[in-house]
């Protein structure tokens, strides 16, 4: 909450219309109602929370989007809190991650970031890289250092110092599980700033990651030893846009559900005109919080530089295939929270994770049960898409079968297919989102995962910003009570 917003009021009469309910525009009406400010919510399709979805399957509540935010970053669990979900905020019940990669499940050696190691011997010991990859990591320190400039592609700088094995099989699923994108074409400013600095501070990219650990480890010292890294929801991370949505209303917020924008444009020296479904719309200011591509769209007109800029942002599509099984049919039941799968080793899927091992909700809502899903689709790569439901179940039920030897069909199965839902932070993404910024004028922001990062906290941060900005923005004219429909 900004203290100085909610303290002074200074926004009240000031009607601000925020565009998309995916979990960004959602929490930045929730803080421009918190500074006094009118809002409308206007959002194309007939469902809340964007990419966040709660579901079920077998009477079992799921996910069938996003699953857990990052912890360490607050905005996810402090917006959870302000809209009273903070005591059904819960931990994984496991973190052991494990790679299908070589032929078997490898442990997920410990010491990294993002898959770039600081200790050799765990990596060493999980099997993931071979003898000559582990050779070829130790020529990092006798290299000359290598120039990152003003960005550079995470897989090209990790390949260069430590080789393509360490890209290809640890930084590549990582980053695919994030992205579903290419990590020879992914900003390391963009997507791992703390491996970028390092890679500008220190000529070995081994030192600059223990370096990294080091300062972590002593900024962790003050903290509770259990404090979670990820943190879930019971009932799922999609309940969230549910109960922003309530609090929004309750504070006099307004959210129309099947109401997409037709036109933006300037209205005068200040405010703007918004066409959406059959109503016009007068405001004072605008927050757009939809997807780079229809953004652009609606930017073309009055923000072309900005349009320009949102045109060169590309997307990855992918699919979730959640799965219920009798736990009393499994000859076993996987350890650990699921795994991920290196491209290079040829599978179709890129991840499975265990649900009701990792999320004790899911398990305790019937323990006879045992729910899983999976994960298709990556950048450039998604022909596995145009497959039909039943046959995206049955390629993952061979995937799963050769992993973990998975030989029972599920009791229960649902697919979800998010078409263009994951934006892609090419090299040079920062100064792309600047320039975007740049070209807005005083009473438009943009907001979401196209812009500062793709995690829950990440795209509340981004709303609270543009938020923030607004407000700060309308406080300094004079009222006008003129606006309406």
């Amino acid at each position: 909450m900004s203290a100085a917003h909610t303290s002074t009021g200074r926004a009240a009469g000031r009607h601000v219309v925020v565009i998309g309910a995916g979990i960004a525009g959602l929490a930045a009406a929730h803080r421009l109602l918190e500074g006094g400010a009118a809002v409308t919510v206007l959002e194309a399709s007939g469902r809340l929370g964007g990419k966040l979805r709660a579901g079920e399957i077998a009477g079992v509540p799921v996910d069938l989007g996003a699953e857990s935010m990052l912890a360490r970053r607050p905005e996810g669990v402090d917006l959870a809190r302000a809209v009273g979900l903070g005591d059904r905020l819960q931990p994984p019940a496991t973190a052991s991650a494990t790679l299908w990669t070589r032929g078997a499940l490898r442990p997920m050696p410990k010491g990294h970031v993002m898959g770039v190691p600081g200790d050799l011997a765990p990596l060493a010991a999980s099997g993931v890289i071979s003898a000559e990859g582990l050779d070829r990591i130790a020529a990092d320190a006798t290299l000359e250092r290598t120039d990152v400039g003003e960005d550079v592609a995470v897989g090209a700088y990790v390949a260069e110092r430590l080789g393509r094995e360490v890209v290809d099989r640890l930084v590549e699923p990582l980053l695919g599980g994030v992205y579903a994108g290419d990590a020879y074409r992914i900003s390391m400013r963009a997507a791992v700033p703390q491996l970028f600095e390092a890679a500008r501070a220190e000529r070995s990219l081994i030192a600059g990651v223990r370096s990294l650990q080091e300062r972590a480890a002593e900024a962790a010292r003050d903290l509770p030893a259990d404090r979670p890294v990820f943190m879930g929801i019971d009932g799922g991370i999609g309940t969230l846009p549910g109960a922003v949505a309530d609090a929004v209303r309750a504070a006099g917020g307004e959210i129309a559900l099947r109401t997409p924008v037709r036109s933006l444009r300037r209205r005068g020296a200040d405010g703007w005109r918004v066409v959406a479904g059959d109503r016009t719309i007068e405001a004072d200011a605008v927050v757009l919080a939809a997807p780079a591509g229809p953004a652009a769209r609606l930017l073309r007109d009055d923000c072309p530089a900005a349009a320009t800029e949102l045109d060169t942002v590309d997307s990855a599509s992918m699919a979730l295939i959640t799965l219920a099984f009798r736990r009393a049919d499994l000859e076993r039941i996987p350890e650990g929270s699921g795994f991920l799968v290196p491209p290079v080793d040829g599978h179709r899927i890129k991840a499975s994770t265990f649900a009701s091992r990792k999320w004790g909700w899911i398990a305790d809502a019937d323990p006879e049960l045992f729910v899983l899903r999976t994960s298709v689709g990556r950048y450039q790569d998604d022909a596995l898409l145009g497959r039909d439901d039943a046959e995206l179940v049955d390629i993952s039920l061979a995937d799963l079968g050769a992993a973990v030897g998975l030989a029972v069909r599920p009791v229960a199965s649902t697919v979800t297919r998010w078409e263009g839902g994951l934006p892609q932070y090419f090299v040079g993404h920062p100064d792309r989102v600047a320039r975007i910024r740049a070209a807005l004028p005083g009473a438009l922001r943009v907001c979401g995962a196209a812009y500062d990062g793709v995690g829950i906290p990440a795209c509340i941060g981004s709303a609270r910003r543009a938020a923030d900005e607004i407000l700060a923005a309308l406080e300094t004219r004079a009222p006008d009570f003129s606006g309406g429909e």
